[in-house]
């Protein structure tokens, strides 16, 4: 299981990778490019282990644009500090404008 588990997070990093600068996904997006539907919860587990992976996991939320990875990041912050050094703006730990900024793997990819 522990192989199988590592398969799918470095494909989920093989996908975070290519959200491009100033744009953000879901958990659920990417889980569902993957043919993994259900498994947004997976993805999040595999972005929270992604911190020394050259991964930009602060472009990766929930399906409504929340920052619910931030306190797996250093400092108090630093992920919403990193969305708006790309030009999102952040209110209340959600993301400005979503669907404006959102980037579908499924659609971007295909």
């Amino acid at each position: 299981m522990a192989q199988q588990d590592d398969n799918f997070f470095e494909k989920v990093y093989a996908v975070a990778r290519l959200v491009p600068y100033g744009r953000v996904t879901s958990y659920g997006a990417i889980a569902k490019y993957l043919g993994a539907a259900r498994s947004a919860r997976m993805v999040g587990w595999a972005m929270n282990g992604s911190h020394d992976k050259d991964v930009p996991a602060h472009r990766v939320v929930n399906r409504v644009g929340l920052l619910t990875g931030k306190h797996h990041f250093e400092g108090t912050n630093l992920m919403q500090q990193l969305l708006e050094s790309e030009g999102i703006m952040v209110k209340d730990n959600k993301i400005v404008d979503f669907e404006k900024h959102f980037w579908d793997p499924a659609t971007e990819l295909a």
